[in-house]
């Protein structure tokens, strides 16, 4: 199913195919993240807040939840004091790498043409 498979059916976006990417990639911060993951990992938490910057603490939280509970990142405790928590891509994740590398071509070609 693609981009114009939508004609003359009477399909709501979310329930296709891209409405489900949307709904475990979307928003603000959860490409950025993966984006993160995958030129390092694995990340712990507060390594992840610096180089993220901007996010608030709640925020990247909520989003490495929705993440792991969509099958996209792993994360893993260690019992220590103090906690240490590292995150990872897992394999399903590993497999939308080769779009995130496209968008980086698109980001390449595109960002000097206005």
């Amino acid at each position: 199913m693609g981009i114009s498979d939508l004609n003359g059916k009477d399909t709501r976006i979310q329930d296709t195919p891209f409405g489900y990417t949307m709904s475990v990639i979307g928003g603000k911060w959860k490409m950025v993240i993966l984006y993160l993951l995958a030129e390092k990992q694995p990340v712990r938490f507060n390594e992840m807040k610096r180089q993220l910057g901007a996010i608030t603490y709640k925020t990247l939280s909520s989003q490495l939840k929705e993440l792991e509970a969509d099958g996209m990142v792993e994360r893993i405790e260690y019992p220590q004091v103090p906690p240490k928590v590292e995150y990872s891509l897992t394999e399903k994740a590993q497999t939308l790498l080769p779009v995130l590398e496209q968008l980086c071509d698109w980001g390449i070609k595109n960002h000097d043409n206005g």
